[in-house]
Parts: C-alpha cells; sequence; structure tokens
C-alpha cells in the first residue's frame, strides 16, 4: 500500500521510501515473488474509505486471485499489543474490496479503464490474526526461506532492533511459528483467519 517513507525515525522519508521498496522487492524475491506493486498510499496515514477500497479492488481486478492475503485488521495482535493504523485499515478494506471487485455497478470507472469485474475471489486470509481458524504446515525448508525474506529488511530491522538482521528475522519467524504450534500438536505452521466469499 505504501513505500514505507515513515518507516525508520532517522532516516528521511523520501530516502526511507527508496530503501524499503528496495528491501520490500528483495524480500519478495527471496521467496519466488517476481512482481511487486505498490500502490503509493501515504505511509503512517492510511485512510480507510472508498479511496483504498477503489485501489484494492483495482488490483484484484488485475490480478484475478481466487485467494487474497491481507493484514491483520483487529485492534490488537492478541493480549494488549495494539495494532497500527494502517495495517487496521487496509485490513478491513480488503475484506471489502474483495467484494467490490466483482460488482459491476461498484468503480465503473475501473471497467471502462480496462480492469472488468472479478467476482472470482474465494477466500480472504488475514495474516497475523489474534483469531485465526486455519493453519498452513511448514517445513524447515519454508521457515528458512521466510527468515531470509524477512532479513531482507535490513534498514527497517536495524532501526528497530540492536540484533543481527537475520537473528532478528528468525527470532521474529520462529516464534510466530512456534505459538502456532500449540495449537497443531507441536508442528510449525503459519496460521490465518479465513473468510469464504460467495
Amino acid at each position: 500500500m505504501t513505500r514505507g517513507e515513515a518507516g525508520i525515525d532517522t532516516m528521511a522519508p523520501a530516502e526511507a521510501a527508496r530503501v524499503r521498496e528496495a528491501e520490500q522487492r528483495a524480500s519478495a524475491a527471496a521467496v519466488g515473488v517476481e512482481s511487486v506493486e505498490f500502490l503509493d498510499h501515504r505511509d503512517g496515514v492510511i485512510e480507510e474509505g472508498v479511496a483504498l477500497r477503489r485501489d484494492l479492488a483495482a488490483a484484484i481486478r488485475r490480478h484475478r486471485p481466487d485467494l487474497v492475503v491481507t493484514l491483520n485488521h483487529h485492534d490488537t495482535w492478541g493480549r494488549n499489543w495494539w495494532n497500527t493504523p494502517d495495517h487496521r485499515a487496509v485490513g478491513r478494506a480488503t475484506l471489502d474490496a474483495a467484494g467490490d471487485a466483482g460488482n459491476r455497478w461498484i468503480f465503473t470507472d475501473l471497467a471502462e479503464a480496462g480492469l472488468e469485474p472479478w467476482s472470482g475471489v474465494r477466500w480472504v486470509a488475514v495474516a497475523g490474526s489474534p483469531e485465526p481458524t486455519h493453519a498452513v504446515e511448514v517445513g524447515e525448508e519454508d521457515v528458512e526461506r521466510a527468515v531470509a525474506s524477512l532479513a531482507e529488511h535490513r534498514a527497517y530491522i536495524t532501526a528497530l532492533s540492536d540484533k543481527d538482521p537475520v537473528a532478528y528475522a528468525r527470532e521474529v519467524v520462529t516464534g510466530a511459528m512456534d505459538e502456532i504450534a500449540g495449537r497443531t500438536d507441536g508442528r510449525r505452521a503459519v496460521a490465518f483467519q479465513l473468510y469464504p466469499r460467495g
């Protein structure tokens, strides 16, 4: 949704946007993603509403997925860990946009621009939800790819922590997976709150 320009306190927004865009592309490449699209909303001040839903509906119409993965839209990550306004807004708007993408009477300008309605989204999976409904078991190779992907956010991680980026990434990734393992008979997994559509 953004280029992360407000995410590093010690770096001016224009430079942070350049660095974080490069880190996001490298992170995606580490897990085999070849195309990353930035929708250029302002980092830290994303507003939930029609403009956000329209941009997300356009992306869904462009890519025509049957599964959409989004951010945690709940107020917290669970317990007392408050979620960020951007995450909440994007998560909620994505849930709405999955329906908007298939409605030919909403955002008619998108169809006029060649983005025909797409009602093929069957599931929206919310990552990081404090209320997971499904888990996908992962193997050691998956864990290593996830660690490598997150570690690509070196400048961001360095601004957050004194830890080595790979050590930090391993702690975050394995911590989240191990927490879910308590619900999956000890097997590491990635959890989602899954919303069926249609």
